[in-house]
């Protein structure tokens, strides 16, 4: 472990999208990893309040860039200011299904024209390594489960997922054209829950879209019920089927894949990762889960399918497990009992 924590010490690495759910789990495993984060995030889907908690779990304030990726001048200004960094998680998108499908040009705009600036930047200014959230609405519904990584991407099923089987073919085909640098797509599944601590989780705008925050605010008053999309889905219970994953594990998943192409353990120039816990959990029993964690009794009615979801899909994480030493850790129950914890907290700071 010192070995490796030595190797990292003081490695630059931008985040961006770094106060949103799942970047700003991952700045924090970064900070005790040794590395040195710097944060990029135009708090379109966030809150400034997030540097606080990351510097109440770490002890470490992470520098903070108020700015759009879509700017390239702004981003250059970045660039140019931080001097040499050694790679980039890129989490910075807008990242709702249902939205999507109400909103496309908003999110092809946003979600690849972001992307291409970043690429950009990092040619001109040597920045190597790329860390890439994608997810798994690149498989679309797929024909055989679970998935793995040589399943075909098949037709997405909303304009959220065309981003990012769009924004995977734009690194793969970028980094084929530059030898020097690396890339790695994580395809992750559903991830859920907060930090133990309740000092970061979950924090959606207006409504959520997810549905462990919906869950967490009909259970504690300011939703008056959950709906559920659907009950006649060819499924077991008739509700959508998906494969639920604790948000601390999804981002050490980040830290083992960059570790991975810094050391240079990556076999390929351009890789791809599943992360899933490999187990199907539908709607319903999610909800039961939830129950069983906190002894809170739901409310929920089911209402008509909701556009852009899928039937079922759940991962096979093998590959990940494999090629960098991971796999998740923390159950359901414990994923949905430390997002009623984070929810809690929300409302005592009210």
């Amino acid at each position: 472990m010192a070995d490796i924590l030595e190797s990292v010490m003081g490695r630059k690495v931008i985040v961006t999208g770094g106060t949103g759910y799942i970047g700003s789990h991952t700045v924090v495993e970064l900070i005790v990893s040794g590395y040195e984060p710097v944060i990029i995030d135009n708090l379109y889907n966030s809150d400034i309040s997030v540097l606080e908690g990351i510097r109440a779990i770490t002890g470490v304030t992470p520098k903070f860039w108020d700015y759009d990726l879509c700017d390239r001048e702004k981003l250059e200004e970045v660039f140019r200011a931080e001097g040499k960094v050694d790679a980039v998680i890129h989490f910075a998108a807008y990242k709702a299904v249902g939205e999507s499908v109400r909103k496309p040009l908003d999110y092809y705009r946003n979600n690849l024209t972001s992307l291409m600036n970043l690429l950009d930047a990092m040619e001109r200014h040597d920045t190597p390594v790329l860390v890439f959230s994608s997810s798994c609405t690149v498989y679309g519904q797929p024909d055989t489960l679970p998935v793995t990584e040589s399943s075909p991407v098949k037709e997405a099923a909303s304009p959220y997922g065309y981003t990012k089987q769009a924004g995977e073919i734009i690194i793969r085909d970028t980094i084929a054209s530059r030898p020097a640098h690396k890339a790695v797509s994580l395809r992750y599944f559903n991830p859920i829950g907060a930090h133990p601590t309740a000092f970061i989780g979950e924090l959606p705008r207006g409504v959520p879209e997810n549905l462990v925050p919906y869950i967490t605010q009909t259970a504690i008053g300011l939703r008056d019920e959950l709906k559920v999309f659907g009950t006649d889905y060819d499924t077991p219970d008739g509700s959508c089927i998906r494969d639920y994953l604790h948000v601390v594990d999804l981002a050490k998943a980040h830290v083992m894949a960059l570790r991975r192409i810094l050391e240079g353990e990556n076999k390929a120039g351009y890789e791809v990762f599943n992360l899933g816990m490999g187990k199907g959990v539908s709607v319903l029993e999610a909800i039961a889960a939830f129950e069983k964690a906190t002894g809170v009794k739901l409310k929920y009615t089911v209402t008509g399918r909701r556009a852009g979801d899928i039937e079922k899909i759940w991962a096979d994480p093998s590959l990940a497990n494999r090629e960098l030493g991971w796999k998740t850790e923390i159950s359901i129950e414990e994923a949905m009992e430390t997002a009623w914890r984070w929810e809690n907290r929300l409302k005592n700071k009210e």
